[in-house]
Parts: structure tokens; C-alpha cells; sequence
């Protein structure tokens, strides 16, 4: 049987703190994000991403974004657990039409400063 990825298009609302570790097949590294679902009603849905994808995708709180994922749910001692996570992530613009390929992602950090010494009054 095969599953229908889910997309989202939203807010991110808030990043969470990476987690890292090492398991039986090496290191591994998660991001948990939450996105606000625009709407009457408005939702926010947890999702997760994993290893080199974190740097890849550079998702920061309050970006606009349109979010491909995979549902997958496990048990574990008699409880599920429900897994939301993302492979592809697009940045939307402001009329909420993911941007073309070939632009640059939005820059994540404002460049920094620079000490000159010049002498204009203003």
C-alpha cells in the first residue's frame, strides 16, 4: 500500500531545540518545528526534520513555507507514537506562491557589521 505524502502551507511559529545523539547506526541530529495553519480556525502541527536536511532547508521562526511530509506511526509498549516528517520544504512569497527554484533562499542572518572610522557626521 502505498501513502499520499502530506503538504502544508503555513507560518513557522516556533523552532525547537535541536536533539542529537548516537544510535546503532551512528550519529544522528533532529529538528522539531511548529507551523501555523492559516484559516478560520487556525492549527499548528509539530513536525520533525533529520540530519543534513536541517542545514539544507534553513527553516527560522516566521517564515512562510509550504511543507512536504510523511505520516508514519509506531508502537512502542502498548502506545503509538506518531511521526510528522518533512523531505521538502518550499519558502512562499508573500502571495503565497512557493518562490522559483533557481532564487535564493531569504537570508537567515543579517550580515555583520562593520567597524570603519570615517569621518562623516552622519
Amino acid at each position: 500500500m502505498r501513502v499520499r505524502a502530506v503538504e502544508l502551507a503555513g507560518k513557522i511559529t516556533h523552532v525547537l531545540e535541536e536533539k542529537s545523539g548516537t544510535s546503532a547506526r551512528g550519529p544522528w541530529r533532529k529538528q522539531e518545528y511548529v507551523i501555523e495553519i492559516p484559516g478560520d480556525y487556525p492549527k499548528q502541527v509539530c513536525f520533525m526534520v533529520w540530519g543534513d536536511k536541517i542545514d539544507q532547508f534553513g527553516i527560522a521562526e516566521g517564515q512562510d513555507l509550504t511543507v512536504h511530509f510523511d505520516l508514519e506511526s509506531r508502537e512502542y509498549n502498548g502506545r503509538w507514537y506518531t511521526d510528522v516528517k518533512a523531505w521538502r520544504v518550499e519558502h512562499t512569497e508573500a502571495d503565497g506562491q512557493p518562490q522559483a527554484e533557481d532564487s535564493p533562499p531569504p537570508p537567515r542572518e543579517p550580515p555583520p557589521a562593520t567597524d570603519f572610522d570615517d569621518d562623516i557626521p552622519f
